[in-house]
């Protein structure tokens, strides 16, 4: 048995080494069929000239301000969100208008309404100001503020809008200069061979492929933005509405609830 073992060695280190070089064959195979792939991002990177590469980090960099941009916006969103139930659950609950802003969290924007109002209702004076009347020196204050709110809401959205219709333009440029070397690559060789083009028509295609990557979510998450901030801000106009009838109604009599929170 031992000699028949001694026998079948050779041959079993033959096979191995045929099966591991048949192996290092097929890796280097794939390793180079990646490599030299002429529709591939990492050939489009390696061989593409400076308009190329500066075309890919414009589209990476919009992306990327694109994508934050959605996603602090719509975390600030669901904040105030919170803040409004909030508001609708205890504000009007208490005593007092000061009492009720105390209730709000220090970041919520209801209590930056609330207190502007009583501000505006206790501080009525001085040469300018006292030759309005308080209704509206009061409805003034209160509507900068929400102003304020409602101009937060929309930042950021600029940015959105303006990738949203650039990015397919910025894609159709590189697409265009990738058209614009496959006919060079044309003309140079004499004919319209596969090889020659192949590299460049691919790089057009990458191009067109990343403007709209970057357009479509941009567009949507404008949008989507868009509309929420509608829902918000209809929260904050109607809680300033009502802020303003209790103020005013306060301020006719003995000023009760119109405590400043400090």
């Amino acid at each position: 048995m031992l000699r028949t073992a001694l026998a079948a060695l050779p041959v079993l280190l033959l096979a191995t080494s045929a099966l591991a070089g048949h192996v290092d064959d097929a890796h280097q195979g794939a390793v180079k069929q990646v490599v030299d792939n002429p529709y591939g991002l990492d050939a489009l990177w390696a061989q593409g000239d400076f308009v190329s590469k500066g075309t890919l980090i414009i589209l990476a960099l919009m992306s990327m301000a694109s994508w934050y941009i959605l996603v602090v916006k719509l975390v600030e969103q669901a904040r105030m969100l919170r803040h409004a139930k909030a508001a609708a659950a205890g504000f009007w609950k208490a005593a007092s208008v000061a009492d009720g802003a105390r209730l709000l969290a220090e970041d919520s924007p209801f209590r930056f309404v609330a207190t502007t109002g009583m501000e505006a209702a206790q501080h009525h004076e001085g040469s300018l100001t006292e030759k309005i009347d308080l209704h509206t020196w009061v409805t003034m204050s209160i509507q900068r503020s929400v102003g304020e709110i409602v101009s937060d809401l929309q930042g950021g959205l600029a940015v959105l809008a303006t990738v949203g219709s650039t990015a397919p333009f910025v894609g159709l440029f590189g697409t265009v200069w990738g058209i614009y070397h496959a006919l060079t690559a044309i003309g140079i060789a004499g004919q319209a061979a596969i090889d020659k083009v192949a590299g460049p028509v691919g790089e057009a295609l990458i191009m067109t492929a990343f403007g709209l990557a970057v357009a479509v979510p941009a567009v949507l998450g404008y949008n989507l933005l868009v509309r929420r901030n509608k829902l918000v801000a209809e929260k904050v106009r109607a809680f300033a509405a009502d802020l303003h009838a209790v103020l005013l109604a306060g301020s006719g009599g003995s000023g009760n609830g119109l405590r400043v929170v400090r």
